[in-house]
């Protein structure tokens, strides 16, 4: 078979022999079948994959079939055939994997294309595949008695051999997890490949038993060489241990007698050695008497029987020995080759490691740039600083040349005092003189008063001179003597301190001279000191070691009572803890059997009401909130878990009440509202639960948060306020304007339903051609016609009303006749919802007819319910209408025509189901009687899945509308009415 898949390059002629086999029928036929057929995949050529994967459907129709048997050779069978369908889809997901599966290490790069995604994904296949493999094995090993020697017998060997095509293509897989797994951790975190790791742990150790119970038998150890996996799994987490991997080689040994491990040409080259071997013993045995042979040559030629018999058994010597270098140089080579692919895997990791120390590498190079230009940046903020510290010293020094500056000009300023000084004294001494000069003059003019006369004019002009000089002379005096004043109080006060300072020095001669006696004094009470102080140290000493002695006892004693003291706090801690978990564990318990009695079909028939389900949920969220802060506490103080326990219990409690009176309300409530409570009921239980579960464990009990829980418990809230009954709702004195604003918004309703089926059938009749424009408008044409029936209806039902109340109310106003006849209104006011409602439901569903989206069945469906609609307004509005009248027989008229029109509607909604759709042509003349057999159960199983189907639906209607009664009734008050 396999040198026929390459002679006509695919499995065509393979498949063709298949079909007429009675795998069906035939256990160990179909076991021999799936062996041939994995060889082929294996060695067989590469288009084999191609054509029998169309084949894999009734592969999987022959596993569930042979799965179906629990004994013998079915189970199997089943196993087997799911392996084969697994194979050829990795084969087809993975083209560059050849059928035996043998890849080097670079063309398994090339398989993933360096994408860390595909090694995900790759890695996920090969696990799948290794676990049919496993499964595979298992299974025959279950079903052999392994108390015997079941692998010499050909019942044990049947059931064996198929098992040395799944050793080797387990040896491959396992080698190819391993080497993927390391790339995969050099490339993304532990935590995220926790799932790989664990399921490569599980298939290691069911591969290492498997290849150690069949390296054990006898039957494989004449026809493969099974490898033992090492006694630990590799360490994934050590880059490294990936050159410690091994890679598992399978060896088939040459001299094997099976015909399924030798190569064709030994089997030609054995026949022939066998036959000439066989002429040569015959010749050997029988050639003295056929010596006279005519027709043997051998003596016409020279040569004798002995010679010829001595150069046969030298070249059969000859063969021998080069078939036996042959052998031992294909083992050395096979030993070689394995050397050399382990060298190659160690150089591999070796190669990897280097990569990632090249990537280190990288990562401080980075890191050392970074600090290089932070230093960079610490320099240049250096020279700065050195920059403004010259500044501050150029400054500095510019000060002191100003302070030097300023010195001069003190110096300047004192001699010229000086010198003002001087002058004051040259002053003086000139008024002195003057002052002699003026009593000389006063005496000589009392001698010279002859002469006055004539000097009168002379000495006025002197002492008008003398004046002037003397007024300079006075001024220069003042400023001079304010000099002096000034300079005098600086010479009084260095002579002040002068004073002092000589005062100051006596005193410290004094003193010293005191201290001087005091230090002789000291020196005697030294003396006499030293001796009490050494007398006194070594008192000190014998206390001290005495004392070190205690010091050392209480220090053990205190460690003791602090060790002591912790251990309690410990064990507290640990109480605390434990009291904690459990009353966490209780109240999570407690919040699981809520959401499992939610999912009890006896909890079905129990409901709720509304103000029930909400005074439940404040009550829950205000717990909620006390929890909140009692945790706040808690994880401020640890001792406070006695606040946080109540908290819990009453937590869960309340929270459990929530999501059961929730479920109870959802099964009286509409399907949307119903569904999307019931999803927040089971949301809020598993948020309660997370946060339960986080309060239990010390590492996340800091970040557990309920909030989650609150914003789920506000989101019921929300529900059962839109659950509570309007109706309820509306004032008395509004029910007038109510009934006329649903009576205008159905009449609303109406006409902008019409207006879309008119514009459906122009775009229909724009867009569409043959058949399907005539359904469409046949369709279109029906549903206009009912919509402007209901529009009768409705205009009739409004003078029908009109003339009730007209004629009822007598003296009242309509409002006050409506607020009278409350329940009668209300009745009126849902009567118009349903026919508004089902006209827009009606049109999107025929939009969807046409545009081919929508089904024939939905259109049927929203047209018997505008009829049930406008059937209720009618029995609305002739509740308290007068038999004769005559706007009650318009629209009694008026239903008529509505069911009419639905009739219509639901009649040309068939024909156009009918006309449209194709009938499957049922063409059995190419099948055989098992393919017949096979189809007729199949269709005997859909008939009774859709009959169980259809009576589960029939049973879910009734419920839906025994359910919509009684909300009916809830909004409406029959109840109260009753």
């Amino acid at each position: 078979c396999i040198l026929g898949t390459h002679h006509e390059k695919g499995a065509q002629t393979f498949w063709s022999v298949v079909n007429r086999l009675p795998l069906s029928g035939n256990a160990v036929l179909c076991w021999k079948f799936c062996h041939v057929f994995h060889k082929l995949l294996r060695d067989g050529h590469s288009n084999v994959l191609k054509d029998s994967v169309r084949y894999k459907n009734e592969l999987s129709d022959m596993s569930r079939m042979w799965g179906h048997l629990s004994e013998g050779y079915g189970q199997l069978c089943s196993i087997y055939l799911k392996l084969l369908r697994t194979k050829m889809e990795f084969h087809t997901k993975n083209p560059r994997f050849p059928g035996n599966l043998q890849m080097s290490d670079r063309q398994l790069d090339e398989a993933g294309e360096n994408d860390v995604n595909n090694f995900f994904q790759l890695t996920v296949e090969m696990f799948d595949y290794l676990e049919c493999e496993l499964n595979l094995f298992q299974t025959v090993f279950s079903s052999l008695d392994m108390s015997r020697s079941v692998s010499v017998t050909a019942a044990g060997q049947c059931r064996l051999a198929p098992l040395i095509q799944v050793i080797l293509d387990c040896s491959h897989l396992y080698d190819y997890t391993v080497k993927l797994l390391f790339k995969l951790h050099s490339c993304l975190p532990a935590d995220t490949l926790q799932g790989h790791r664990d399921r490569f742990l599980e298939q290691f150790r069911k591969l290492k038993d498997l290849f150690y119970r069949s390296s054990n038998l006898q039957y494989f150890k004449r026809l493969i060489q099974i490898p033992q996996l090492p006694e630990n799994p590799p360490n994934f987490l050590r880059a490294s241990a990936l050159s410690e991997h091994i890679s598992p080689v399978v060896v088939i040994p040459a001299e094997a007698s099976s015909p399924d491990s030798e190569p064709i040409t030994d089997l030609v080259e054995t026949d022939t050695t066998s036959q000439s071997l066989f002429d040569n013993k015959f010749d050997d045995i029988f050639g003295s008497s056929f010596s006279c042979d005519p027709f043997n040559f051998n003596s016409q030629n020279g040569m004798s029987k002995d010679d010829k018999d001595r150069l046969i058994e030298q070249l059969y010597g000859e063969i021998a020995a080069l078939k036996e270098e042959l052998e031992n140089f294909k083992a050395e080579s096979a030993r070689g080759a394995v050397q050399l692919r382990g060298r190659a895997s160690e150089l591999e990791a070796e190669l990897a490691e280097q990569q990632h120390l090249k990537q280190q590498a990288q990562d401080e190079s980075e890191f050392l740039r970074t600090e290089l230009e932070e230093l960079k940046k610490q320099r240049e903020d250096t020279e700065k600083a050195q920059r403004s510290l010259t500044e501050i010293e150029r400054r500095a020094q510019a000060n002191e040349q100003r302070y030097s500056k300023l010195k001069e000009k003190y110096s300047e300023l004192v001699q010229n005092h000086a010198d003002l000084l001087r002058k004051n004294a040259e002053v003086t001494k000139q008024i002195t003189v003057a002052r002699q000069a003026q009593g000389d003059v006063e005496r000589e003019k009392k001698e010279l008063e002859d002469s006055f006369q004539r000097v009168s004019e002379q000495a006025q002009r002197k002492s008008q001179e003398q004046a002037e000089v003397l007024e300079t002379l006075k001024r220069e005096l003042a400023a001079s003597r304010q000099e002096l004043q000034v300079v005098q109080g600086t010479l009084e006060s260095s002579t002040q301190a002068g004073v002092e300072q000589n005062t100051r020095i006596a005193s410290l001669e004094q003193e010293r001279d005191r201290l001087s006696r005091a230090a002789e004094q000291h020196r005697d009470e030294m003396a006499a000191l030293q001796a009490e102080l050494q007398q006194l140290q070594d008192t000190l000493r014998h206390k001290q070691e005495s004392s070190r002695i205690e010091l050392e006892m209480l220090q053990t004693q205190l460690r003791d009572k602090e060790s002591t003291e912790r251990a309690l706090q410990q064990r507290l801690a640990e109480e605390q803890l434990s009291l904690l978990q459990g009353a966490t564990r209780e109240a999570e318990r407690m919040v699981q059997d809520a959401l499992t009695r939610m999912e009890d079909p006896a909890h079905i028939s129990c409901t709720g009401s509304a103000d029930c389900l909400l005074s439940r949920t404040l009550a829950a969220s205000e717990c909620a909130e006390r929890l909140r802060d009692a945790h706040s506490k808690y994880l401020s103080d640890g001792a406070a878990v006695g606040s946080l326990l109540p908290c819990l219990a009453l937590f869960a409690h309340l929270v459990s009440d929530t999501l059961l009176q929730g479920s109870a309300t959802s099964h009286v409530a509409p399907v949307e509202p119903a569904d999307r409570l019931l999803e927040l009921c089971k949301q809020c239980g598993s948020a309660a639960v997370s946060y339960l579960s986080a309060l239990q464990d010390p590492g996340t009990v800091a970040s557990a948060d309920c909030s989650l829980v609150t914003a789920c418990l506000g989101q019921i809230s929300a529900i059962g306020e839109e659950l509570r009954p309007r109706g309820l709702d509306v004032r008395q004195e509004e029910l007038g304007d109510l009934v006329d604003k649903e009576m205008a918004a159905t009449a609303a309703a109406i006409k902008t339903a019409s207006a879309r089926i008119e514009e459906m059938l122009s775009k229909a009749r724009a867009g569409d051609t043959g058949v399907k424009l005539e359904v469409n408008e046949r369709i279109l044409g029906s549903c206009t016609g009912l919509m402007q029936a209901i529009h009768v209806l409705v205009l009739a039902s409004k003078d029908l009303q009109r003339e009730i109340v007209e004629s009822g109310r007598g003296a009242a106003s309509p409002k006050e006749f409506y607020a009278k006849n409350s329940r009668w209104t209300e009745g009126l006011i849902s009567a118009s919802k349903a026919v508004g409602w089902g006209a827009t439901v009606m049109v999107d569903a025929a939009d969807l007819v046409v545009q081919g989206k929508g089904t024939f069945e939905e259109l049927m469906v929203c047209s018997r319910e505008i009829a049930a609609s406008t059937a209720q307004l009618v029995a609305a509005s002739k509740v308290k209408a007068d038999k004769d009248s005559a706007n009650l027989w318009k629209l009694q008229q008026a239903s008529r025509g509505v069911n009419q029109a639905t009739a219509s509607v639901v009649a040309s909604t068939k024909a156009g189901k009918s006309q449209v759709e194709e009938k499957d042509s049922m063409d059995f003349s190419g099948m055989t009687l098992t393919q017949i057999k096979r189809q007729e159960m199949d269709s005997q199983v859909r008939v009774l899945e859709l009959e169980n189907q259809l009576q589960k639906e029939r049973q879910k209607l009734g419920e839906l509308r025994k359910k919509h009664y009684e909300l009916a009734g809830v909004a409406e008050g029959w109840e109260e009415d009753g």
